[in-house]
C-alpha cells in the first residue's frame, strides 16, 4: 500500500489495515512489543500481548512501561479512530494508575482504550490493562491534541 493511498484513509480505516495486514514492513511499538488489535471499531480499540522475560523490571514483575504503552497505544489509536483522513493526533498528557502486578511468562494481557471525548481541538480517553483472570494491572486517562492541516 502506498503512501498516498493510506494518507487518504480515516484514521478507522487505518487501523483496521494494520489489524487486518499485520505488515511486517511497517514498523510501531506494537509490532516491537508484540501486540495483536483484537477489536478496532469507532472510539474503541482492544490489544492484547504475552508477557516475556524481556518485559521484566528488577524485581522480576512486568514493568509499568508495558502497561502504559499498552495504555498509550490503545487510548491513542481509539482518538485515531474517530479521525478523517489527513488529520492527526499527538498524546498532551498521558495518566496511568497502577493495581497489581503481572508475571513475565507468557501470560496474557489486554488493554481496552475507549475515547470520552472527541472534540475539534482535543480528545480524551480511558483505558485498562487486564490480566489473563480479567483482574485489573492499571487504567488510566489522556489528553490527546488533534492535528488539522492549515487551510
Amino acid at each position: 500500500m502506498s503512501t498516498v493511498e493510506f494518507a487518504t484513509m480515516s484514521g478507522l480505516e487505518q487501523i483496521r489495515w494494520v489489524q487486518a495486514e499485520l505488515p511486517a514492513d511497517f514498523p510501531t511499538i506494537g509490532r516491537l512489543l508484540g501486540m495483536r488489535f483484537d477489536e478496532v471499531e469507532h472510539g474503541r480499540v482492544v490489544v492484547s500481548l504475552e508477557t516475556r522475560a524481556d518485559f521484566a523490571n528488577p524485581m522480576g514483575t512486568v514493568h509499568g512501561g508495558i502497561a502504559a504503552t499498552m495504555l498509550d497505544s490503545v487510548m491513542g489509536c481509539a482518538v485515531h479512530t474517530t479521525l478523517p483522513a489527513g488529520v492527526g493526533y499527538t498524546t498532551l498528557e498521558l495518566k496511568v494508575n497502577y493495581i497489581r502486578t503481572a508475571r513475565t511468562d507468557g501470560r496474557t494481557l489486554t488493554a481496552e482504550g475507549t475515547v470520552v471525548h472527541a472534540g475539534r481541538r482535543t480528545a480524551t480517553a480511558e483505558g485498562r490493562v487486564l490480566d489473563e483472570q480479567g483482574k485489573l494491572v492499571a487504567h488510566g486517562t489522556t489528553t490527546c491534541l488533534i492535528m488539522r492541516p492549515e487551510a
